[in-house]
């Protein structure tokens, strides 16, 4: 598992489709998803790790798009 892709495939397979509308945001309830497949055991451990590392690379990413975005904004 090495993109957001394969976690949105991981989650398809779960009938889980997440569209909120913000990216950010996807990968928030992403995550929150992964995390109930887990708690049910139905992902397994390797799977829900590679699926968190890659959330969490991707949230980070966003975060600090955002953040550099609002600061061109703000030296305007």
């Amino acid at each position: 598992m090495k993109t957001l892709y394969d976690v949105q495939q991981l989650l398809k397979k779960f009938g889980i489709y997440v569209y909120v509308g913000k990216r950010l945001w996807d990968i928030e309830v992403m995550a929150l998803e992964l995390d109930h497949l887990h708690q049910a055991r139905v992902v397994d451990d390797k799977t829900f790790v590679a699926a968190k590392v890659v959330l969490t690379h991707e949230h980070r990413i966003e975060v600090q798009e955002a953040k550099d975005q609002h600061q061109s904004i703000g030296g305007i």
